[in-house]
């Protein structure tokens, strides 16, 4: 199934929701995204994998919280408001936890890069490229590889 004018639309670029974690920015494709929330409370999960934080209610739905710095291979900042983004896999809802969010940015293919060879081997098996901005770089995350958490 071809479409006509495919080049028209991916030069209109990808919309994306701009989080933070440990200070750096990251995108999420926004046709991932079903919300974003604080997160008032969490059932602690015992002896699960330390990326996963804990249980969300999520408007009646049981969510897994992810924390992504942790993910990412980083100590988890204590003490802060958290902030989750509502994803849906495979019939599964999940709560990735980030420190701030940001708005929704588009960008098109004339910022997007290969993730850099400096990169660290996590950060760059959960990411699927980088954009270069005028002042930072935004990595955009895989949201499979970053759900696909191995006990």
């Amino acid at each position: 199934m071809t479409h006509h004018g495919t080049d028209i639309t991916s030069d209109d670029g990808s919309d994306y929701v701009a989080v933070t974690a440990a200070g750096q920015l990251f995108g999420l494709p926004i046709d991932r995204v079903r919300d974003v929330f604080t997160v008032s409370d969490m059932t602690p999960v015992p002896l699960g994998p330390p990326e996963i934080v804990g249980l969300l209610n999520l408007r009646g739905r049981i969510a897994t919280a992810i924390d992504l710095r942790r993910r990412l291979g980083l100590s988890r900042a204590e003490g802060e408001s958290l902030l989750a983004v509502g994803i849906e896999a495979n019939g599964e809802s999940y709560g990735l936890i980030v420190e701030g969010i940001r708005e929704v940015i588009r960008l098109g293919r004339e910022t997007r890069d290969h993730n850099p060879a400096h990169l660290s081997g996590a950060w760059s098996a959960l990411s699927s490229c980088v954009h270069r901005l005028d002042s930072e770089l935004l990595v955009v995350l895989d949201v499979d590889a970053v759900l696909d958490i191995r006990a």
